[in-house]
């Protein structure tokens, strides 16, 4: 009986360590560049900006979902030309965690 159950407790936590294995693999990357292209989801929750990382000269698209971001495309004061800093989840569809100017006021 005590076999059994420390084989189930040693199943529950292997299975659990495999679930959370692809959260931790997702490496965070940052880079600044000018927007070349915003396309907001028809529902208005969602939209992927396209960047020129200032490194590289890559074309890199990032999912938005964050309300403040998605309120600042809806009301222009983010748009196509400004030069942003953004961090996100290099992964699919590199979702956003942060998506700011670099310009200050």
């Amino acid at each position: 009986m005590k076999a059994r159950i420390h084989a189930v407790f040693l199943s529950v936590a292997v299975a659990a360590m495999m679930g959370l294995s692809g959260a931790v693999h997702a490496e965070q990357v940052t880079i600044v560049g000018p927007v070349t292209n915003i396309v907001l989801a028809k529902d208005g929750k969602s939209a992927e900006a396209t960047l020129k990382d200032n490194k590289t000269g890559a074309s890199v698209k990032i999912h938005i979902t964050d309300d403040l971001t998605l309120d600042k495309f809806k009301d222009k004061r983010i748009q196509v030309g400004d030069e942003i800093r953004t961090r996100f989840e290099k992964n699919d569809n590199n979702l956003s965690k942060s998506f700011k100017k670099t310009a200050g006021c």
